[in-house]
């Protein structure tokens, strides 16, 4: 299995190319919370699929990450759109670096769930520790929305075993309501799905591309979010 650490700190750019193959997501998001106008923090930003997609109308945006690689290449990205409303820290989830009452809308794509892995014996915890910054930054009547796997090159969900306690952590202890989408990657041609699916996946699944003829690459995802 791919180093995602040695990933995220060294090579943002070829992460950036392998998420820019999916689709947008800012309807996603605004069927949710509507976010023009609103202050808004993307946590665990990474190279900006949600911050590049919500600044341009938000009244501001913050991008938190552990990785400072990932950041640069997110503000890349942001200074692209031509918004000037942002601004990046490296942080971690469980303590961010922001005032209380300070944001409207917190989203997070594909992120919490590296500190919420049953694999970690303080999983619980730290998703305690996760909510109540969470809760902390946002005003009141604030928006939590949460994107995580539910499995790459599958039609229908088929979300990993070591992240199913936490995602009923979410609907049964901290109420969130949830639903599911597709996220399919569509790339260029065969041999880019083959090479990008081989640098973050992993053999099985880029042999599989390879041997099938996959150009789309079908996901699933899981959109939770709790309104305050």
């Amino acid at each position: 299995m791919p180093d995602h650490d040695r990933i995220y700190a060294q090579e943002a750019p070829s992460y950036h190319e392998m998420i820019s193959k999916q689709q947008p997501l800012a309807d996603v998001v605004g069927d949710i919370r509507p976010f023009s106008g609103l202050d808004v923090v993307d946590i665990g930003a990474g190279t900006g699929r949600l911050s590049v997609e919500l600044a341009p109308d938000a009244r501001s945006l913050v991008a938190l990450d552990a990785s400072g690689a990932m950041l640069r290449e997110n503000a890349r990205h942001l200074e692209a759109t031509g918004a000037r409303n942002w601004r990046t820290a490296v942080a971690d989830h469980r303590e961010l670096p922001l005032p209380d009452d300070s944001a409207d809308l917190i989203v997070s794509g594909w992120s919490v769930c590296y500190l919420t892995s049953r694999n970690s014996p303080e999983w619980e915890l730290n998703l305690e520790r996760v909510l109540a910054e969470m809760r902390r930054v946002l005003r009141p009547g604030g928006t939590i929305i949460l994107f995580e796997t539910m499995g790459t090159g599958f039609e229908t969900p088929n979300p990993p075993d070591f992240l199913l306690p936490y995602y009923a952590a979410l609907t049964d202890r901290y109420g969130f309501s949830h639903r599911w989408l597709r996220t399919d990657y569509r790339f260029d041609d065969v041999a880019q799905a083959e090479r990008l699916a081989r640098f973050f996946f992993g053999d099985g699944l880029a042999d599989r591309i390879a041997r099938e003829r996959l150009a789309v690459l079908p996901e699933c995802a899981g959109v939770w979010w709790l309104h305050l």
